[in-house]
């Protein structure tokens, strides 16, 4: 999941997971936004022990080999055979890995994180019936470091607002440059045709996978915290579309 801040990745993302999951797949869940927030959505309690990749600062320093005090200076194929397991948690059927942020003003980069991360999705092997589901930080960076560039499908998620349509027009063509092999758009919080109408003209060439309405419920889950009532609303059965349509073209 790409796309502009707030415009609902995260929530996708969630509603994915579990529309496999009611598929009978095996999912990994993996929250690559330094603002986590895909293990509250998918509901993994708040006193979970897991470890964001970020805060294994010294065991990740090992394995990049990163020398004291220059963390400018790394190694770019870490063993990262035995790593999962240690940073990995599971809740109702849904395993998840989270990225983390810099705890504190001043500290530094979290580019040998971002590197191992990145290393890591390149390396683990699908079985069939298995699925990862990426939550990638707002914008384009993630892009620029090549995080993606194994994956079989970016969806990028758009509004009808002009915001959001041009931050799509950035990530879509670098997503191409690094070879993403289908690219597409989900529209979020539409309320009429009129929006889609709106939308269509800035997809381009990009495939409007689906488009999800509006939804009050999920201004009222997040405000007691709890997303699962969502699996009864409209958004829901949309997202279970989304994903019968991506396993139509080869997801």
């Amino acid at each position: 999941m790409a796309g502009k801040g707030g415009v609902g990745k995260t929530t996708l993302a969630a509603l994915i997971c579990w529309a496999l999951k009611e598929k009978g797949e095996r999912i990994l869940a993996v929250d690559a936004d330094p603002d986590a927030n895909l293990g509250f959505v998918l509901g993994f309690p708040k006193s979970s022990d897991i470890i964001p990749i970020a805060l294994m600062k010294e065991l990740i320093d090992e394995r990049m080999e990163v020398k004291a005090g220059n963390r400018g200076f790394f190694k770019l194929n870490p063993q990262i055979d035995d790593i999962p397991d240690k940073f990995l948690r599971q809740h109702n059927g849904v395993e998840l890995i989270v990225m983390g942020t810099v705890e504190a003003g001043n500290s530094g980069c979290i580019c040998p994180e971002n590197t191992f991360l990145k290393r890591l999705l390149h390396q683990i092997v699908l079985r069939e019936n298995e699925h990862i589901v990426v939550d990638f930080e707002a914008g384009i960076e993630h892009l620029g470091r090549g995080t993606a560039s194994k994956f079989d499908h970016l969806i990028i998620v758009v509004e009808p607002t002009r915001l959001s349509l041009d931050t799509f027009k950035r990530i879509y063509p670098l997503a191409k440059d690094i070879g993403v092999k289908n690219i597409w758009a989900v529209a979020n919080n539409v309320r009429s045709p009129a929006d889609l109408k709106f939308i269509a003209p800035y997809l381009g060439k990009a495939k409007l996978l689906g488009s999800l309405p509006y939804c009050q419920a999920c201004v009222e889950a997040n405000q007691r915290g709890d997303w699962q009532v969502l699996k009864k609303e409209k958004i829901y059965a949309e997202a279970k579309e989304i994903v019968s349509r991506l396993f139509k073209r080869g997801g």
